[in-house]
């Protein structure tokens, strides 16, 4: 199976089809974003590794301490997605990318592997339940049933930064932390800023565009955070409906 499968490169990058549900043959500025985030980030360890289709069947992660997210330890890998789509599911192509994953972490003496979870599966993260079957368990939680998942090679464990688990800010006003890291979020944040403005919504767009400002970060964060009335809200991609819910709060 693994001949089914490829890296993404810095000389691949161009011309691969990044394996989320957009597909156009236009260029979409989305896409290219993501592009653009992902050629710094190869640099950096960054791993981009997809069934070899237009398909979305792919795993993203690289090493912790150059990985976007406000979440600390020494050596661990942290996945940012893991994801099997449409007719690709049930077929093993997601055991095969954790299991490449996991073999990556032990080859290159790694303590371990992270990722974001919640106590109930929320949308826009990877299946915590599968990779419950790998031995990943809850190593550390933040407020509104978030929780880190690791699987320990050594015994040590990685933690949400201080930060992170505070999960309040000062401003009352609707307030959106976002990077480029998903192919979604362009066209969500411009969608978002539309309506804000036609309905007078006082609204903060905080993009997320260093290392640095991705691990000082107040809440939990995969690649979007949500702030209303000084809270923490969600790190779910908002559409207007969803908005409005937590407006009305």
């Amino acid at each position: 199976m693994d001949a089914d499968f490829i890296n993404i490169t810095e000389e691949k990058l161009s011309d691969e089809h990044l394996c989320c549900i957009i597909r156009t043959k236009k260029p979409h500025p989305g896409v290219e974003a993501k592009r653009q985030w992902l050629s710094e980030r190869l640099k950096e360890g960054h791993v981009f590794r997809k069934l070899n289709a237009k398909a979305a069947v792919f795993i993203e992660y690289a090493p912790l301490e150059t990985a976007w997210v406000p979440i600390t330890a020494d050596n661990y890998y942290y996945i940012y997605c893991l994801w099997v789509l449409g007719d690709y599911k049930g077929k093993g192509y997601g055991t095969a990318l954790m299991e490449y994953c996991l073999a990556d972490a032990k080859a290159n003496g790694k303590s371990g592997i992270c990722m974001l979870g919640a106590a109930k599966q929320k949308a826009w993260l990877s299946d915590q339940s599968f990779a419950g079957k790998f031995g990943f368990e809850v190593v550390d939680t933040a407020a509104n049933g978030y929780e880190l998942l690791a699987l320990s090679l050594d015994g040590t464990t990685p933690k949400f930064t201080p930060a992170a688990k505070r999960q309040t800010i000062d401003s009352k006003e609707l307030t959106i932390y976002y990077d480029m890291q998903c192919p979604y979020i362009y066209q969500t944040i411009a969608s978002l800023k539309q309506y804000c403005g036609e309905n007078g919504i006082p609204a903060t767009f905080r993009q997320v565009d260093t290392l640095q400002k991705a691990k000082a970060l107040p809440c939990v964060f995969n690649n979007f955070g949500v702030f209303y009335n000084g809270r923490f809200e969600t790190v779910n991609l908002l559409d207007i409906a969803h908005l409005k819910r937590i407006l009305r709060k």
